[in-house]
């Protein structure tokens, strides 16, 4: 199978697990809403950052060298499991003694026995490296679709089911656990894949040397994207942290993983061709109108509807959520093009690069929390926007450099449909006073109304837009048959 048809394959079952498991976890979400108070989740996000610092220090980028590297062997594949394993006893170690400190930072003794008990995923997590980059390798995301699916489905119907009998945040440690336990397990008995006893110092300083520049990377942007559930967290309280964690996750489960998605295919079949750069330009600018075409309608029209939505599935104690979920979509509008760009720097192994991006716009996420948190919650969510439009400009820099995809290019590609969705967007927002129906017909009637628009217009401006994803799609259907 050509490098096209593996790929194009790729992206519709990756674009399946994430829509499978997404689907499910923004069902589980809204079920728990119904059950738990937005304390519950507020405890949670006390803890994300800490969770997620030992989950980057247990991959330390290994995974991504893995996916990277040419020519892979057993020993390679057995280096890099027992690092991780190593570190995965370390970071849940280093998490064990920090528990008692954060519950003290926070004032909040109840962290202290969440933390130690919900760090053992980063363990159980720490088994999945290897498989999850073999399997990644051979574009073979269908297997990875048949062991997420269960272990989101089985961890979200247990967890339901806690919180409705009282278990509070426990439902919700609970779901993790589970979910990387059943993720777990199925990748092993799916891949297949077994650790030898070889273990090679030159394979993992090679591995290192790629990855620990991402490990940074990863550790900064972890540590400034939860930063601000840190600071509204201390400075406001637990129910706001809630609250906007809960709104932060919502439009994760729709934005985040379906350009994750798209990023985690794109990656390892264009690193097979990492040395021609006509290939891969042409390959980069496939990729942007493909997510953005999709994505910045998808996004829009989700803001423009958050109320009516909320109203239809959430109780009445979320509402104050809404606009947090507005403005956080928007910082979350050209998530795509941050993807696209970085995706090229990994592929032309410049994770140093990487690295010097990430402390450059940390920096940049410092300054403006710094300005923005003492005027409230909204005002630290506007800085968010404003920094991801910041963002746009090193991170497409060096695109430019490495490979001649600028800028000017690039907004050529994603200007017109951008223009088009927001047209459109505003033109459902606008409309959501006017449509005097239910609440249900009115997301139906507006919904549609904005799609019909989004279409028309790119049709004037910008026919490519349709025509490509029209010839992709007709592409995957005669593969299929």
């Amino acid at each position: 199978m050509s490098l096209s048809a593996r790929t194009a394959t790729g992206i519709v079952w990756n674009f399946s697990q994430q829509l499978a498991t997404r689907g499910v976890g923004i069902l589980v979400t809204l079920l728990l809403a119904r059950f738990l108070v937005p304390e519950d989740f507020g405890l949670v996000a006390m803890m994300a950052v800490f969770l997620a610092l030992g989950s980057s220090l247990m991959d330390s980028g290994f995974r991504e060298a893995l996916i990277r590297q040419e020519n892979i062997t057993q020993e390679d594949y057995a280096t890099a499991f027992y690092a991780n394993l190593l570190l995965g006893l370390v970071s849940y170690g280093a998490l064990f003694l920090a528990a008692p400190a954060i519950a003290g930072f926070y004032e909040e003794p109840r962290l202290e026995n969440l933390i130690r008990v919900t760090s053992v995923s980063v363990i159980i997590m720490s088994f999945q490296v290897v498989q999850v980059a073999s399997l990644s390798r051979k574009l073979n995301f269908k297997a990875q679709l048949k062991a997420s699916l269960p272990a989101s489905v089985i961890s979200g119907v247990i967890a339901v089911g806690l919180a409705y009998i009282g278990w509070g945040v426990w439902a919700l440690v609970s779901q993790m656990l589970l979910n990387a336990l059943v993720q777990t397990a199925l990748l092993w008995k799916l891949e297949g894949w077994r650790p030898t006893r070889q273990f090679s110092w030159p394979s993992l300083k090679g591995m290192y040397n790629f990855g620990y520049k991402l490990f940074l990377s990863g550790v900064l942007d972890t540590v400034f994207q939860n930063l601000y559930v840190i600071v509204i967290a201390k400075v406001f309280s637990a129910p706001v942290a809630g609250l906007y964690f809960f709104a932060n996750k919502i439009k994760e489960l729709i934005v985040q993983q379906l350009v994750r998605s798209i990023q985690a295919v794109t990656y390892p079949a264009l690193a097979s061709v990492q040395n021609d750069d006509a290939r891969l330009k042409q390959g980069y600018r496939k990729i942007v109108i493909l997510m953005t075409v999709a994505l910045f309608p998808g996004i829009l029209f989700t803001a423009a509807l958050a109320s009516p939505l909320f109203q239809i599935l959430l109780p009445e104690k979320w509402y104050p959520a809404v606009p947090y979920f507005q403005l956080l979509c928007l910082a979350a509008l050209i998530m795509p093009l941050h993807s696209v760009n970085l995706n090229i720097l990994k592929v032309k192994g410049r994770s140093d690069l990487f690295l010097y991006l990430e402390l450059v716009k940390k920096a940049m996420h410092g300054t403006v929390l710094l300005i923005t948190y003492r005027y409230g919650v909204t005002a630290v969510i506007v800085g968010q926007v404003i920094i991801s439009c910041l963002s746009y400009i090193p991170n497409s820099y060096f695109s430019s450099k490495l490979l001649g995809y600028g800028v000017k290019e690039q907004v050529q590609d994603f200007g017109p449909i951008l223009f088009a969705a927001l047209m459109s967007a505003i033109f459902g927002y606008l409309s959501i006073g006017i449509v005097d129906v239910g609440v249900i017909m009115q997301v139906l009637i507006i919904g549609m109304l904005m799609l019909v628009l989004y279409v028309l217009l790119l049709l004037l401006i910008d026919r490519m837009a349709i025509l490509l994803p029209l010839q992709f799609a007709r592409g995957i259907l005669s593969r299929g048959r």
